[in-house]
Formats: structure tokens, C-alpha cells, sequence
């Protein structure tokens, strides 16, 4: 028991050490912008051309059927005046309230389809833009452990992300302590040598592509 007992106290004694060992030795901190540096990534910029490009093929599209959805929309205001035409027969009247009808139904499956395509479209591209986020993040991430460690760095923060209050949880920082710059020029010696560089992008000023970039719904002539 008394062994016991000095072992336990030898291990407290050795625990405390280390503690004070750790205590004594200095933190250095680093702050980064990882936002900043996901917008002047040079795979971000690309991605977002693709993006734009395959936002513009979604809306092209749209457009036809919106152009499908009118000449519906037209033909079916025409038909709906013969069949009120009072110079008309009655048998005229009824085959235009009859193909008016019909159309009215295509109508509503044109709408249908619309909005078909559009949810799925803007389903798939946020998707997209969430998987290269997380991709993307994930490829950040190593590079910037990389670069704190060159420093010798205890901890790094990123200053991007807002607080509770909506503000950067950093207030102010040194910009000898902020690596942000020197991430982005660790990430830019991977670029292929047949990527265009990227265009520098400023804080605060994203051009990556974002959730909400979607193609946009609108069928004139065309009412739900």
C-alpha cells in the first residue's frame, strides 16, 4: 500500500512537471484568412468559370422553355377568342373551347417541367458547390498546417469566420503574425503551367461561387 502510494505521489510530482514545462514554454500564435485564401485559389477561380458557364447552359434552357411556354400561352388566347367569337358557329365555338382546353393543359405541364428543371439545375449546383468547398477547405487546411509549422506555430486562427455577433472573432492582430499571404504563395507553386494565374481577389470581396447561384425562373406570358 505504501508503495502504492509513492508511485501515485511520484506521478502527480512528474504530471505537475510537465505541466510546467508546457506552462513555461512560449505559444505562438498565427492568424490566417482562410476565406480570403479560398477566393485567390487558383482552383477556386476555375471552378467558377465552370460554373458560370454551366449556370448559363441551365438559364439557356430556361429560356426555351419559356419560349415554348408563350407560343402555348398565345395559341391558347386565340383559340379562348374564337370560342367567344359571336360570328363563329357553335360548332366552331366548341372545337376552339375544346383545343383550348387542351392547350391549357400543356401549359400546365410546360410550368411543370419548368420548374422541374430549375429545382433540379439548382440542386445540382449547389451540390457542386459544396463538395468543392469541402474539397477545397479540406486542401487549405493541409497547406496551411504546413506553413504553421514552419513557424513553429502553437495555434493558428482564422480571422474569415464571423462571431456570434456577425463580426471576425479577431479584432486586431499584428500583420507579422497573419500567414494568409504566405499560404496563398505556398498553394500558387502548385499551380499547373497551363492554368491561367489567378486574379487577385481582396478580402471581403469573394468571387468564389457561392450557394446561392442559381439559374433564374421566369416565364412571362406564363402564370401559376
Amino acid at each position: 500500500m505504501k508503495k502504492t502510494i509513492l508511485t501515485l505521489l511520484s506521478l502527480g510530482a512528474f504530471s505537475i512537471s510537465m505541466l510546467s514545462a508546457r506552462a513555461d514554454a512560449p505559444v505562438k500564435l498565427l492568424v490566417v484568412d482562410m476565406a480570403n485564401i479560398f477566393d485567390n485559389h487558383y482552383e477556386t477561380q476555375a471552378e467558377k468559370t465552370k460554373l458560370d458557364d454551366a449556370n448559363k447552359k441551365a438559364q439557356d434552357a430556361l429560356d426555351n422553355i419559356n419560349k415554348e411556354g408563350n407560343t402555348l400561352v398565345a395559341q391558347y388566347k386565340d383559340l379562348a377568342e374564337q370560342a367567344k367569337n359571336p360570328a363563329a358557329t357553335q360548332d366552331a365555338k366548341t372545337k376552339a373551347a375544346d383545343q383550348a382546353q387542351k392547350i391549357g393543359q400543356q401549359i400546365q405541364q410546360k410550368m411543370q417541367d419548368r420548374d422541374s428543371f430549375a429545382n433540379n439545375a439548382r440542386s445540382t449546383i449547389q451540390q457542386r458547390i459544396q463538395s468543392f468547398r469541402a474539397t477545397m477547405m479540406d486542401s487549405i487546411s493541409k497547406v496551411v498546417v504546413t506553413v504553421a509549422k514552419r513557424h513553429d506555430a502553437t495555434l493558428v486562427i482564422d480571422k474569415s469566420g464571423p462571431s456570434l455577433l456577425g463580426i471576425s472573432p479577431i479584432i486586431y492582430t499584428d500583420a507579422s503574425y497573419d500567414i494568409t499571404s504566405e499560404v496563398i504563395a505556398e498553394i500558387n507553386k502548385g499551380k499547373p503551367a497551363n492554368m491561367p494565374a489567378a486574379v487577385p481577389v481582396p478580402a471581403g470581396a469573394s468571387a468564389a461561387p457561392a450557394a446561392e447561384t442559381t439559374p433564374k425562373i421566369t416565364v412571362p406570358g406564363v402564370t401559376q
